[in-house]
């Protein structure tokens, strides 16, 4: 006999097989983020402002991995809210950090991986909300560096296209999401 879940069991499911997602995507930004501030510090003042947000995501990771690898793993409210916490770290990272801000900064890179985790984990309703405020946030630092963007018809295709593939990295999670969801139904209905 084939057990039926609720939606509620799949979320359940969802949560608590997709946390190592979201854990290794966290480790990712931390070593990329870290290996950032390593290179490019200027001074210990630098060094230290950003070993102190990479130490904050570790913390919050070391957390999660503990409690997933005890088989206790967190509950989706926590999650969601840590994640969202992961998007203001590097938020303030890009808005911080020292040298080139905004459009000229390659650290937006580093809400692809949260983004991608997040929309591998969660419904696509919630993914969807959760690349909204990637790209609001994002935006609102290149805006918030140089309100010449808007002038600037080169500057704004590419404020523009860097938005539509994190708009489109969360939506192929939410697909790869949906496709898994599918076809788990599928195997269990059979």
């Amino acid at each position: 006999m084939q057990t039926v879940f609720t939606p509620k069991q799949e979320a359940a499911e969802d949560i608590f097989f997709g946390q190592i997602v979201l854990i290794w995507a966290r480790w990712f930004v931390i070593l990329a983020g870290g290996l950032f501030a390593l290179w490019s510090a200027d001074d210990i003042g630098q060094l230290s402002a950003a070993i102190l947000l990479i130490v904050m995501m570790m913390g919050i990771n070391f957390f999660i991995h503990g409690r997933y690898l005890m088989e206790q793993p967190v509950n989706q409210t926590l999650l969601v809210i840590l994640s969202f916490v992961d998007l203001f770290i590097i938020t303030l990272i890009m808005v911080v950090w020292p040298g080139e801000r905004g459009l000229d900064s390659f650290l937006f890179v580093l809400y692809y991986p949260i983004l991608t985790a997040f929309a591998f984990v969660f419904q696509p309703r919630l993914t969807a909300l959760y690349a909204l405020v990637a790209l609001g946030a994002y935006a609102f630092v290149c805006l918030a560096a140089d309100l010449a963007i808007l002038t600037s018809s080169a500057s704004m295709e590419l404020l523009v296209m860097r938005g539509i593939t994190l708009a489109a990295m969360g939506g192929l999670g939410a697909y790869y999401w949906r496709i898994q969801r599918a076809q788990r139904r599928r195997l269990l209905s059979q």
